[in-house]
């Protein structure tokens, strides 16, 4: 595995990983000013620096001690009964059970936030590297898309990038085109998701957001893999996974992974997508990030079954596939991963070699 890339602030020369997206040493200064004009200092400084320590631990921690964290800045944003906060420490909880794969909770502190900002009058007294109410209805729209409710979660996402545009928060737009293109690619909507990375690309580059720049590539790669240009897409992958993975970030790997995987199978490489959904996995195991749970188990499934694997391999994939989705609630995944498996279960019945079926 490559080095973890180092950043240098070109404000305080501080050296910081490429993981984290800003400088810590510049966002606890800009607290601290904000801070001291007001009576509750301690407090406001507290919960910036529990929300830039939340900030690296999701990336680059177990998900159970980052949900910790989460806990942490909820509970004092209710001491404070702040708006701003309570914002902020919704998002916290928010994307934590997201990919924790609790999607329910997640959308609930979701709405939570979103219901807070949308009551209007809420200044914060604390910098955030992102918008909280930004992030808030990009996870909204994540969830509904995994509750079946495909037209309202494509309304929450275009909101998202208009508030990040508003706000003029290029981090937080470069949150929302990365899991806008996620979205697309959930609908298997090649232009988009194409059209998402070359956005984020373009941003990533001339803001030096190393993180989603690579995420973008990562984007990309499918796109052009999943049209048809396999050689051309799997080079973009590969080069988006080594740059994200050399920021020293943990979170997300499975669901990347997951595409390459993909990328590999459309390429007639099945071999290695399967070497590289057991890479996935064993990610999973040790970050705690199931929410690509269930993809990986279907995508196992039909990889198996296009190199003739025992049968008993292939039900078991599927089945945990379908068992994964139900526990979490996901309408969507539960009907993808039925549907894989009914594809699996005509094939074999037609006594024949199974044939590709759309991923």
């Amino acid at each position: 595995m490559k080095k973890e890339s180092r950043r240098v602030c070109s404000i305080c020369g501080n050296q910081f990983s490429g993981a984290m997206g800003f400088c810590p040493v510049c966002m606890f200064r800009k607290a601290l000013v904000g801070a001291v004009e007001t009576e509750e200092a301690p407090s406001m400084l507290l919960y910036s620096a529990l929300t830039r320590q939340f900030q690296y631990s999701l990336v680059t921690d177990k998900l159970t001690a980052t949900m910790q964290i989460a806990q942490r800045v909820y509970s004092l944003a209710q001491e404070q009964n702040d708006s701003a906060l309570m914002i902020g420490a919704n998002r916290c909880l928010a994307v934590t059970f997201y990919y924790l794969g609790d999607f329910e909770s997640a959308r609930r502190h979701a709405k939570q936030g979103i219901q807070i900002w949308r009551s209007g009058g809420v200044q914060s007294r604390v910098e955030e590297v992102t918008a909280p109410a930004v992030t808030c209805l990009v996870y909204e729209a994540l969830c509904e898309w995994h509750f079946g409710e495909i037209s309202s979660c494509k309304a929450s996402m275009v909101e998202g990038i208009a508030l990040a545009k508003e706000l003029n928060d290029m981090h937080a737009l470069a949150v929302a085109l990365w899991h806008s293109g996620w979205l697309a690619s959930f609908e298997s909507n090649c232009s988009e998701v194409e059209s998402c990375a070359s956005d984020l690309i373009e941003l990533s580059t001339r803001q030096s957001f190393a993180y989603w720049l690579a995420g973008g590539e990562v984007h990309r790669g499918w796109a052009r893999s999943a049209s048809g240009d396999t050689t051309e897409g799997i080079s973009w992958i590969e080069k988006g996974i080594d740059e994200y993975r050399a920021t020293g970030s943990m979170l997300l790997v499975p669901h990347l992974l997951a595409l390459k995987a993909e990328a590999l199978f459309v390429a007639d490489r099945t071999a290695e997508a399967l070497e590289t959904i057991r890479e996935a996995e064993a990610l999973v195991e040790k970050s705690a990030e199931r929410s690509s749970s269930a993809e990986l188990h279907r995508l196992r499934g039909i990889f198996l079954a296009r190199i003739g694997a025992e049968e008993t391999k292939i039900e078991n994939s599927f089945r945990a596939a379908m068992s994964t989705a139900r526990e979490q609630n996901s309408v969507s995944l539960v009907k993808r991963a039925e549907a894989s498996y009914a594809e699996y279960r005509h094939e074999k019945a037609r006594s024949s070699p199974i044939r590709p079926w759309p991923l």
